[in-house]
């Protein structure tokens, strides 16, 4: 009889915490919509259709991510090893890239220098979708401002952050979180410079277009537009 009455306290238990589910969480919200998005922006992209993409994704984030709560991921980095998001206690820029994704011209500096000039307001985080040594040599590129981490599906720690980012919306992909971790806004990465762009044309969409996702950071820290509006 006891061992009886023990079986099901524990089944009261686990239900009871499966029952528990964050319905505002990144990871939960994600998932219950990805599988609509993914159909209609590959119709989309088979189609060669980039403005409707590219509304798909804009609708996916402000109607459904924006105001969801990141897990306090711990990331691996080359500085500091290992760090819980909730550590940075401010403002966070992640910027998720892969080391045969090649930047555009002018992205890496525009980068360094925006993270040069706002690092006392936000925590600059670029992630790889590698194993460490194949990050090292990019890894060089970006300044001291910026914290440069890597997940791979081969590290067992790395499996959720894998599945619920880089298995969802792809990369290159920026996500911008407030101190409490919840999504302030989701962009794709850096601008699209033609090949014939010259380097300051370049480095000026990419200086722009990271700024931009920034404002609606800095601005909750109180930081004016004026103060945005200049380089």
């Amino acid at each position: 009889m006891k061992s009886i009455y023990t079986l099901l306290i524990s089944l009261l238990f686990v239900f009871s915490g499966n029952s528990q589910v964050d319905k505002n969480s990144f990871n939960y919200v994600i998932r219950n919509n990805i599988k609509k998005y993914n159909i209609e922006s590959n119709i989309a992209f088979e189609n060669k259709d980039t403005e409707k993409g590219q509304i798909l994704f804009d609708s996916l984030v402000y109607n459904h991510l924006i105001g969801t709560s990141f897990e306090d991921y711990t990331l691996k980095s080359f500085e500091k090893r290992k760090l819980k998001l909730s550590s940075f206690q401010k403002p966070i820029f992640i910027l998720t890239y892969a080391s045969w994704c090649i930047p555009s011209k002018g992205e890496i500096p525009a980068l360094n220098k925006l993270a040069q000039k706002y690092a006392k307001d936000v925590q600059f985080v670029i992630l790889f979708w590698d194993k460490k040594h194949d990050v090292k040599k990019i890894a060089r590129k970006f300044n001291h401002n910026i914290t440069v981490c890597y997940a791979n599906e081969s590290y067992k720690n790395d499996e959720s952050i894998v599945s619920n980012l880089k298995h969802t919306l792809g990369f290159p992909t920026s996500y911008f979180l407030d101190e409490n971790l919840k999504v302030v806004n989701i962009k794709r990465g850096g601008a699209q410079p033609d090949k014939k762009s010259t380097y300051v044309k370049a480095y000026t969409m990419n200086y722009n277009a990271f700024r931009d996702g920034l404002g609606s950071l800095l601005i909750e820290k109180n930081i004016s537009k004026e103060q945005l509006s200049t380089n």
